[in-house]
């Protein structure tokens, strides 16, 4: 049995489910498969949203349940509960008896790891709600008496906690306890009837005394004040191919997005991405190194193991241009005969894992910053993008930019307003004409959609030089 200081305590009531049922009852389950799991999962989240000065939403909800998954060849049972119960789960065994049994061998269990690379400690209960309200108001008045042009603020404070555990009919039983929290402020400033906004967040898996630093929340203040406010005197951008200089860290959302998706195991088994069966090819300039690693220290993209027990890891996807190997979850790894990377993950029990990125960048390289730019002639530079569009087969993009400038003749010139980026993954890679030796992760915010599933995920880059990047603006 666990004892009430073991998370593992919100799995497992007496009466309702131990240990060994679990194991059990996996073992019962899964007998005919390949490979699979019982992944159990107790999750608390809150929100809190401060807005016009006041508190304008507070949430508070706990959710558990179990998902339980047999593998058989590239054919898949799956059924989940949020329930967690011997009973539940032997009516969702019924489910996985329905499987053809393969000729293929049993799969072996993940590797092993005591590796931690974050808390434990549940960051929801360490800090009393009025302690975090009064953050929200502070950070409010504090940015209103930044500028007479503040028109409005707005704080959201947000945090979760996560205890979940992996069970295999082979034996192995893998847990782990994730805290995630975030703060993001956005600020609307208004000069001559003219409106703008701008936006900063921050967070990962820690707790939410670090986000309570006054260094820490001032700098989220400035940063989406002087967005906000560089705004205002923003031009309407130009249209037209020319050269991009895209800054660092967040900006890497669009490699993230155009390119990452490409590198995942199952689209690339299944012959759907550009980069399907070019496994030492060239597929970027030289000078380009593109990595998937969950293994950072305290990260949003961050985990101690996969939602399959799998180890995180630093997985080179493409070095010097050349691409090395894709990112794969068990299933997806076993059929394309290579190793797992530690990238199975899932939305919730309530999902199956699929090949899925965690923290994915681009490493630096050796350019002055202030070099490449003064090699743009007439472009743009894009410091900060918002919302967009990607194709993940084809890798085709659309991105809006919230914060970028004209650069002309190697100066930054105006801001621009309404610019966005259109292009594709695959062609953009090898357009690189700078890579500058300021690389940076983002600040803990990114949010990664795939079939329907959403988890937290971590970007970067340095700043680049990229040449003939479609721009779409406003101006006519």
């Amino acid at each position: 049995m666990t004892s009430p200081t073991d998370p593992r305590a919100f799995l497992y009531h007496d009466g309702q489910l131990d240990p060994a049922e679990a194991q059990a009852l996996t073992a019962a389950a899964l007998g005919k498969a390949d490979d699979g799991e019982l992944y159990l999962q107790y999750r608390k989240s809150e929100a809190f949203g401060f807005d016009d000065g006041r508190l304008k939403t507070a949430s508070y909800d706990t959710h558990s349940g179990f998902g339980l998954r047999a593998v058989s060849g590239e054919m898949t049972a799956f059924a989940h509960a949020n329930e967690l119960s011997a009973a539940a789960i032997r009516r969702a065994s019924e489910t996985m008896a329905l499987i053809d049994p393969s000729s293929a061998p049993k799969a072996g269990p993940p590797r092993s790891t005591n590796r931690h690379l974050y808390t434990a400690a549940d960051p929801l209960d360490l800090i009393p709600f009025a302690d975090k309200v009064t953050l929200c108001q502070t950070i409010d008045a504090a940015a209103r008496a930044r500028d007479p042009r503040v028109a409005q603020v707005s704080v959201s404070l947000m945090g979760n906690w996560n205890v979940v555990e992996i069970v295999r009919a082979d034996g192995f039983v893998a847990t782990d306890v994730r805290p995630l929290v975030r703060l993001n402020v956005s600020i609307v400033v208004e000069q001559n009837g003219r409106r703008e906004t701008g936006n900063f967040g921050m967070g990962g898996r820690y707790l939410y005394t670090e986000l309570m630093e006054p260094a820490t929340w001032n700098r989220a203040i400035d940063q989406a004040l002087s967005q906000a406010l560089v705004n205002l005197d923003a031009v309407a951008a130009p249209a037209g191919e020319m050269t991009v200089l895209l800054g660092p860290g967040w900006p890497g959302i669009l490699l993230h997005e155009a390119i990452g998706h490409g590198l995942e195991g199952d689209f690339n088994r299944k012959g759907t991405s550009a980069f399907s069966g070019r496994i030492g090819e060239r597929v970027a300039a030289p000078g380009v190194t593109v990595v998937d690693d969950g293994s950072i220290a305290d990260r949003r993209g961050s985990l101690s193991i996969d939602d399959e027990g799998t180890p995180t890891q630093e997985n080179v996807l493409i070095e010097d241009g050349i691409l090395k190997g894709y990112i794969q979850d068990r299933l997806n790894a076993r059929l394309m005969g290579v190793a797992p990377t530690g990238n199975g993950r899932r939305e919730s029990f309530a999902h199956a894992p699929m090949p899925r990125m965690t923290n994915t960048f681009m490493r630096g390289g050796s350019d002055d910053p202030a070099e490449l730019l003064s090699r743009v002639k007439n472009g743009i530079f894009a410091k900060s993008f918002g919302g967009g569009q990607v194709d993940i087969v084809s890798g085709k993009f659309v991105f809006s930019c919230t914060e970028a400038y004209l650069v002309e003749n190697g100066k930054l010139g105006a801001p621009i307003k309404g610019a966005t980026l259109i292009g594709d993954g695959p062609s953009c890679l090898t357009r690189v004409e700078g890579i500058g030796n300021d690389f940076a992760l983002d600040e803990g915010v990114g949010m990664c959609g795939k079939g329907g599933q959403s988890v937290p995920a971590g970007v970067g880059q340095p700043t680049l030089l990229v040449g003939g990047l479609t721009v779409g603006g406003t101006a006519v």
